[in-house]
Order: C-alpha cells, then structure tokens, then sequence
C-alpha cells in the first residue's frame, strides 16, 4: 500500500495570517472604542481588553494610540475601493461630467463606511496636534487629487469665470462629511439619493453648460 502523500503546512504564511487577523482585530476593538466613547478617554489597555490580546501586542503592531488611529485613516480610502475610482477616472470615455461622478461616488463609499473616523479624527485633532495633522494631511492629498483631475480637462471645461482652485474649493465645500452627515444622518437621505445629488450638483456647479458632454 502506497503511503499517503504529508500534508504541506506553510507555517509561515500561517504565522503571517495570524498576525494580520490580530492586527485587523485589534484595529477593528480600537474603532469601536473610539466611536463609542471617545479617542481621548479610550486607553491601549483598553483595546486590548476589547481585542482579547495583551497591551504589549497592542504596543508591538501599531506602537502607540496615534499610530493605531493613523493605520484606521490609511485604511479609509482603501475601504472605499479606490482602485474603482481610479478606474473610472482613468476611462478614455470618461470626460469632466464622469469623473465628477466618479469621484463623488467614491466620496459616498468613503463618508458611508469610514465617516465615523474621519469625523472621530477631525474632533479629536483640536486637542490632539498629530491627530490634526493626519487631518489636515488628508484635507491637503483630497484637494490635491482634485487639482490634478481637473487640470487635466480641456480648456474652457469648468464655467465661465470659475479658476482651477476656486472649482476645488466648491467641489470641498459640496462633497465633505458634514454635508454627507447632515443629509444622510439629519435628513435622512439614503447614500444612494446624495450621490445621485452630487453627480447632478458639481456639474451644473463646476462645468461649463455650453461644452458637451456625456454623463453617467
């Protein structure tokens, strides 16, 4: 009788896969301590308890509670499938109208799955100088995203009279978590009714009425 074939073990892809599961639940415990009762009274110890691991594995993936919460801001943009958004903006069909759309939908994916700790981040930040820098740092990236989106349209794209910073800074007044929050949560509009309002909103704002163009 022939033997039975070893089953293979890839102990280190395994150890891998435990230390990022522990690291996503000890991010996932940190969220939710941070939305339900602060960032500021909310201590490592604490996420630790809430994650079910000790302190020191706390200190050891994120070093400190500013590091932890800068992980959740990095993590923001990839839970609103940026990849999605640079496909769309990157469409050769896609003209100024379709990019507009494309970056409001994902706006919408950002404010509806990570708006709790943008605003968590935002209101912490006043007391908190690294917190307002990792704020303000992803105010300035957001703003110059737009910038190049925007330079990049054909002369004569935006409205008469309507410069490139003025456009980003109406686009930042329209599209942000406040307003998202007002709507959605004070209103209550659904996601889907406020992304279907930017997408008809920054055009008729932003472009110039007599140029054509193709919509989504």
């Amino acid at each position: 009788m022939p033997d039975e074939p070893r089953k293979r073990r890839y102990d280190s892809m395994r150890r891998e896969a435990q230390a990022l599961e522990t690291r996503a639940e000890i991010a996932r415990a940190a969220r939710r301590l941070f939305v339900a009762q602060g960032w500021a009274v909310t201590t490592v110890r604490d996420v630790a308890r809430e994650a079910g691991v000790s302190a020191p594995t706390v200190y050891a993936a994120y070093k400190n509670k500013t590091g932890l919460t800068r992980a959740l801001a990095d993590a923001a943009d990839l839970s609103a499938d940026l990849t999605r958004a640079l496909d769309e903006l990157e469409d050769p069909a896609a003209g100024p109208a379709d990019q507009l759309g494309a970056m409001a939908a994902f706006d919408r994916r950002l404010y509806e799955r990570a708006g709790d700790i943008i605003a968590l981040i935002r209101d912490a930040g006043r007391s908190e100088p690294e917190l307002a820098a990792i704020y303000t740092n992803g105010r300035k990236a957001a703003d110059q995203n737009r910038r190049e989106v925007f330079g990049s349209w054909p002369h004569g794209s935006l409205r008469d009279g309507l410069d490139l910073e003025t456009a980003i800074d109406i686009y930042a007044a329209m599209c942000n978590i406040d307003t998202y929050d007002t709507f959605v949560n004070e209103r209550r509009w659904t996601p889907d009714r406020i992304e279907r309002w930017w997408r008809k909103a920054l055009p008729r704002e932003l472009l110039n009425p007599d140029r054509p163009r193709r919509t989504s």
